[in-house]
């Protein structure tokens, strides 16, 4: 079994995938040696969700904690990746086999990861519906990732899923890249950006699969 690393990140780049209504990112070069600068220096813009991000409770709890201050155990260690074969919802029906309990990092594979070969937005992806946001709050669970831009939909629910889960101190990982990867035990380290006061942070992602 291989022990190399798995990039599950979305790459940034100018045009790709971004939330409605998000700002888009955009990379501007400000310098450039072909122009006769001393270097290449590049300046960046875009929503802090932007591509793999982090949520923090802050994002929807006034006065919750900021993405620097998470936790680095949040999103260094063991994690599960359990792939949902619901092509709509995560539903707890489907979640109860597994027996999720406290203090674990669980990440769903989805039909998700193939949308993220359309550049327009898909309004119709798997998410995890309030319900089942409360079954995993009560089962303690420490982490959550899933592989498009949101863990709720954003017709409908979607801000009380976000709500019940950063309430329940679940951080959430969001623009996950999850095609390549098989369900099974994994050993994850995602560190968003350390933002001072930020809602939420661009993050890089790996998993290595544990034997």
């Amino acid at each position: 079994m291989s022990n190399a690393w798995i990039d599950i990140s979305v790459p940034l780049y100018e045009g790709m995938l971004y939330w409605p209504g998000d700002a888009p990112f955009e990379r501007r070069k400000t310098l450039a040696i072909a122009d006769g600068d001393a270097c290449n220096l590049s300046e960046i813009r875009g929503s802090a969700h932007t591509g793999t991000h982090m949520d923090s409770p802050l994002h929807f709890i006034e006065g919750g904690t900021s993405i620097d201050a998470m936790p680095l155990d949040a999103t260094i260690g063991r994690a599960r990746v359990i792939e949902i074969q619901d092509p709509h919802l995560i539903r707890i029906e489907e979640l109860k086999p597994y027996h999720p309990g406290p203090g674990e990092r669980l990440i769903f594979k989805t039909a998700n990861s193939r949308l993220w070969k359309i550049p327009e937005f898909q309004s119709d992806f798997v998410h995890i519906p309030p319900d089942t946001a409360r079954y995993l709050a009560e089962a303690g669970i420490r982490t959550i990732g899933i592989d498009y831009l949101s863990v709720g939909h954003g017709e409908g629910g979607g801000a009380e899923t976000h709500r019940i889960l950063l309430k329940a101190d679940i951080w959430i990982i969001e623009g996950l890249h999850l095609e390549q990867v098989t369900p099974g035990d994994y050993e994850l380290v995602c560190l968003p950006l350390r933002i001072i006061g930020a809602d939420g942070a661009p993050a890089r992602a790996v998993l290595r699969r544990l034997p």
